[in-house]
């Protein structure tokens, strides 16, 4: 049962006052080490906000544990987003590849899909490259999904990726209208629904919340 904070008779803390600590902090911290190293296959699919949200928290988490990433945004590269310059403070453990000419087909984006797959050919050859080269414990695939939606690379390709996934690399793949086959070969699949956004009441996407 959890009880109610005592009432101390003194005003809660306010901006610039030492705030009054009730609790202690834990006797110790443990640290969790699996029996059995696995890389994990993960997908980070539905039409809600925060895809490659999670997925950056996954990166950021990594890096706590000493682990390099490498990242490779398939969609994103005409707009720029905090995590370009955000994972500088991670000091070299993380890599951050913007292949992408921006979503087709919507804001007004001027590319053809020509040059959009053309692109999204070269995110793929280059998450094969990276995934070889024994440099990186995590590999995430930002937007892959929906690029394998509005073919810009092909279902034999992604599956090719996930088939030459090294033993103990993590590999993440974000976007809407993740493929079937894909899903049933991942090892944790979790869909993001929306429920509400603040762009449905014309409120303009806001930095560092949406990019």
């Amino acid at each position: 049962m959890i009880k109610a904070a005592k009432n101390t008779g003194k005003p809660a803390a306010r901006g610039g006052d030492e705030m009054t600590k009730q609790g202690t902090p834990p006797l110790k911290v443990d640290r969790l080490q699996p029996k059995v190293k696995k890389g994990l296959t993960v997908v980070i699919t539905g039409h809600g906000k925060g895809k490659t949200t999670s997925a950056l928290g996954m990166a950021l988490r990594a890096v706590g544990h000493g682990m390099r990433v490498c990242i490779i945004q398939f969609m994103k590269g005409d707009l720029y987003a905090g995590e370009w310059d955000g994972i500088k403070a991670f000091g070299g453990q993380v890599e951050l590849q913007a292949t992408g000419k921006g979503f087709c087909g919507i804001l007004g984006n001027p590319y053809s899909m020509a040059e959009h797959r053309a692109n999204a050919q070269d995110a793929l050859q280059l998450a094969l490259e990276k995934m070889g080269s024994g440099l990186f414990d995590m590999l995430i695939l930002d937007e892959i999904n929906n690029a394998l939606k509005l073919k810009l690379v092909d279902l034999e390709q992604v599956l090719e990726i996930l088939a030459q996934k090294p033993p103990l690399m993590h590999l993440l793949l974000t976007g809407r209208d993740a493929h079937p086959e894909v899903i049933e070969l991942a090892d944790t699949v979790s869909e993001i629904m929306e429920i509400k956004h603040a762009y449905r009441k014309e409120v303009e996407p806001q930095p560092g919340v949406d990019y």
